[in-house]
């Protein structure tokens, strides 16, 4: 399955813009890091790009995403992208004993709260959003409550890198492509 194809299976299972926005979010996120550690960036982004296509569909952990690993294989997704996706639902308990798991885990979450952050700034904008912002708004747990700051810093932790650092990183993948997620603001 190459992107083409992924995002048309994404857009014939997803109707939520917001969550689009997230999934592209996260395969941002998932080639940014690819290509920093010299692994295919096509898979990593196909992993982030697809994690949460049958969310709509299957929205209880009881069937999310397992309930859409049929329907991948239907599809002819490669069977490690699908055991990657399986891999990043807690309630799974899947092992994460690779690159690729640890970094679909460490990306999925932290994109919601970027994005939250870029939302509230005046600018609304990823062009002028640092960590810093971040991390100032980390403390207000009332901020974007549901996202799990803890899940975050132990995803990142997993992943081998400083949460701070993390989060600085897939702002910088995020910025790509800021005009996809509607984060380009009144900067231009």
């Amino acid at each position: 399955m190459n992107r083409e194809e992924a995002l048309a299976l994404v857009r014939e299972y997803v109707k939520s813009e917001s969550l689009v926005r997230h999934m592209l979010s996260v395969e941002a996120a998932m080639r940014f890091y690819a290509e920093k550690f010299g692994e295919d960036v096509e898979t990593w982004g196909l992993v982030g790009l697809l994690h949460d296509f049958d969310w709509e569909i299957h929205p209880t952990l009881e069937e999310h995403p397992q309930a859409g690993a049929p329907m991948l294989r239907e599809r002819g997704v490669p069977e490690d992208i699908i055991q990657d996706i399986l891999s990043h639902a807690d309630h799974l308990n899947m092992p994460r004993d690779t690159m690729r798991r640890k970094a679909i885990c460490a990306c999925d979450e932290v994109t919601g709260l970027i994005t939250a952050v870029a939302l509230v700034r005046p600018s609304r904008s990823l062009y002028d959003l640092e960590a810093s912002s971040v991390k100032k708004k980390w403390k207000d747990k009332a901020f974007a409550a549901g996202t799990n700051r803890e899940e975050m810093e132990h995803a990142a932790k997993g992943f081998g890198i400083d949460v701070w650092e993390h989060v600085g990183n897939v702002i910088q993948a995020m910025r790509k492509i800021a005009p996809e997620l509607d984060l380009v603001g009144n900067l231009g």
